[in-house]
């Protein structure tokens, strides 16, 4: 139902619970800071002024107060004045983000994002009662149960919207395009999200949808591949990997999801404090995908783990990228356990492409750029209200110079789901050897 739980796996170790990198080796993560020059003058001098203020909100504020409550919010503007992806986590909001991870909780399913003044809807889950109610990927939530939104955290809004099955909530949302705002009362239910979707096209190409990156995002995916060969009858002649509205997941699913495709080199790197090299992830010869062509859809909400995966599989020359760029988060966060039971989710490095690419605030660009159109039964959106990327949130980490500019785009035309189109074609120039004649067109997927 969320965006934060981006680029995580959960390994418990020492009392910390190293989320991003884990795969490439966690304990390289938690000494960097330590060596760094110390300020010249102490940053804790102003401890005695917090304590200054919290005696005289105790004493004279006109109402007796939570001191447990004060300090937690001391504590939020603490680490959200670092970036937007930095946060403080009381026990609730903790569990919430561990529950995400398995792909199962109660809500209305909607996986959100701070972007901008308003949470956006990242990607409604497929057969969730936010799908459908007809809710969509850049819908702003203006407010929950009539409380209202505007500059709502992530973790309040999950908060709002989760609940028991059965239960309602109410939501106005309001869409690019058009005046007046949607209001929907949704009623909760479990949740049962998976990670891929698959269906053979025309000529044995396979087409598998991954929305998220949760656990067995991988397993799903070789499961998914391995249906499509039985249906085919033969081995696939090509695949389009459709990742567009992926908010991203864990992130060594999108490892594994990348070392199937790829049987050596490296998949992603990281960076922290001063550009100092952490750690890097390579791929493995063992498990790889046969050496069929690839085309990857991605967009404007392409985010995260998707876009490593993404970005290693353009660098190796394994993939033609079609769409348009991608959201630009690049940035790794780690979850450290707290002694109270809370948690601390903290940015700690910058990833990098195989070629040494930023993502952050950059993106990845496409080597086909099809700006998507509108379904002929949809209102067009005006250009005017692009959705908001990464490089447009407050304090978001700036780019560190590795990427190239956007290509031009290229004119759409009036034709249902177009970048789905242009990438099978594509494909399909791709296949070398000819279709047999007695093969069984398919029927493409309707987006």
């Amino acid at each position: 139902m969320k965006t934060v739980r981006v680029d995580q796996r959960w390994v418990r170790a020492a009392g910390v619970v190293a989320l991003a990198v884990s795969a490439f080796g966690a304990g390289a993560l938690w000494n960097r800071g330590a060596h760094a020059n110390p300020p010249s003058a102490s940053p804790y001098r102003r401890l005695g002024v917090l304590a200054e203020v919290l005696a005289h909100i105790e004493n004279s504020y006109v109402d007796p107060v939570d001191e447990d409550r004060l300090l937690d919010g001391a504590m939020r503007g603490m680490v959200g004045a670092l970036d937007p992806h930095s946060s403080y986590l009381d026990r609730e909001e903790y569990a919430l983000l561990m529950s995400d991870t398995t792909g199962d909780f109660g809500g209305v399913g909607v996986e959100i994002d701070a972007r901008g003044e308003f949470l956006m809807v990242v990607a409604p889950i497929a057969g969730s009662p936010a799908a459908r109610a007809g809710v969509r990927a850049g819908d702003e939530i203006l407010s929950i149960d009539g409380h209202d939104a505007r500059g709502l955290s992530v973790d309040d809004a999950v908060r709002r919207m989760r609940g028991a099955a059965g239960t309602r909530v109410r939501v106005v949302l309001r869409r690019h395009g058009t005046e007046e705002p949607m209001r929907l009362e949704l009623v909760r239910e479990v949740v049962h999200m998976t990670s891929v979707d698959v269906q053979l096209l025309p000529e044995r190409i396979g087409y598998v949808n991954l929305k998220s990156f949760q656990e067995r995002a991988a397993w799903e995916l070789q499961t998914g591949i391995g249906r499509l060969r039985t249906e085919a009858g033969a081995p696939l002649r090509g695949l389009v990997l459709d990742m567009r509205n992926n908010p991203g997941g864990l992130l060594d699913e999108g490892i594994a999801v990348a070392d199937e495709f790829l049987d050596a080199g490296v998949i992603v790197s990281t960076r922290g404090r001063n550009g100092e090299a952490q750690d890097e992830a390579r791929a493995t010869r063992a498990g790889t995908l046969p050496d069929f062509p690839v085309v990857v859809l991605v967009n404007e909400y392409t985010a995260s783990a998707a876009e490593i995966v993404a970005g290693a599989l353009q660098d190796h020359h394994r993939a033609t990228l079609v769409g348009v760029r991608t959201f630009g988060k690049g940035s790794v966060q780690t979850v450290i356990d707290l002694s109270d039971g809370a948690a601390l989710k903290l940015t700690i490095a910058r990833y990098f492409t195989p070629s040494g690419r930023s993502i952050q605030a950059q993106g990845i660009a496409p080597d086909v750029q099809v700006e998507q159109v509108e379904l002929p039964e949809e209102p067009a959106a005006e250009s005017a209200d692009a959705p908001e990327r990464e490089r447009d949130l407050d304090q978001h980490l700036p780019h560190h110079e590795h990427g190239d500019a956007p290509p031009p785009p290229v004119p759409g035309g009036d034709i249902r789901d177009l970048q789905l189109r242009v990438g099978y074609q594509l494909l399909r120039g791709m296949i070398r050897e000819p279709m047999p004649a007695a093969a069984a067109p398919a029927t493409p997927p309707r987006r």
